[in-house]
């Protein structure tokens, strides 16, 4: 379904991995891709994004970790409505557990510090202005746009693409259920820039945003 979006905003999206996995980036600029990349180094994504001019990141990982051990307030808020996502454990525990669970989300940790020159946390429920990065995430972003009963991890490849191809994004070239997702970052970013998204969570906690059905 077509969205009424600039079609000369540059956005990007990033999906996060562990060091073997590394993080892929897709920009987006109006309906075309037009940077497709994979690397562990943050800062090889960070110039891509500031070579294309880049307005808006959005990030699959955790912004903030947890204070108290607790999930956040944002994954709170997703867990009422049924969708689901990982609780962030507090930074000491992440680095402190030797199963290489959290290495991921250490990995986002370094990107959000490497793109903050440029590109600061978003930490207001809504954008006003200026280059931002911000937390989503690709399981949050479907439920929203499909619905949570329609939504499926099993059909993740076959429904996140789809989503796509529905705003006129082509997506032959998103090789990957990773560039996938980073693909429906950025369109979250899109979403975001236009004053069209859901905030979970709090300043303290970190927000996470998600588009909003209703304008979809």
């Amino acid at each position: 379904m077509e969205n009424n979006a600039s079609h000369t905003v540059t956005v990007a999206g990033i999906d996060i991995g562990g060091a073997r996995k590394g993080c892929h980036l897709v920009i987006l600029r109006g309906r075309d891709v037009v940077c497709i990349a994979n690397s562990s180094n943050p800062g090889d994504l960070y110039q891509q994004c500031l070579r294309h001019e880049v307005l808006a990141v959005g990030i699959d990982s955790p912004c903030r970790w947890s204070l108290d051990g607790a999930a956040r307030l944002a994954e709170k808020e997703l867990a009422r409505e049924r969708v689901f996502c990982f609780s962030t454990p507090t930074q000491e525990r992440a680095v402190a557990s030797t199963t290489g669970f959290y290495d991921w989300m250490l990995c986002g940790e370094r990107v959000f510090q490497t793109f903050a020159p440029m590109y600061p946390l978003l930490n207001e429920k809504r954008y006003a202005a200026g280059p931002v990065s911000f937390e989503t995430f690709p399981h949050a972003i479907t439920c929203s746009l499909l619905g949570r009963e329609v939504a499926s991890a099993k059909l993740k490849r076959v429904q996140r693409r789809k989503l796509l191809e529905d705003v006129g994004i082509h997506t032959s070239s998103l090789a990957s259920i990773d560039s996938v997702d980073a693909a429906l970052c950025a369109l979250t970013a899109e979403f975001l820039l236009e004053g069209r998204t859901r905030t979970y969570g709090d300043a303290h906690g970190g927000y996470i945003f998600v588009p909003d059905a209703g304008s979809w």
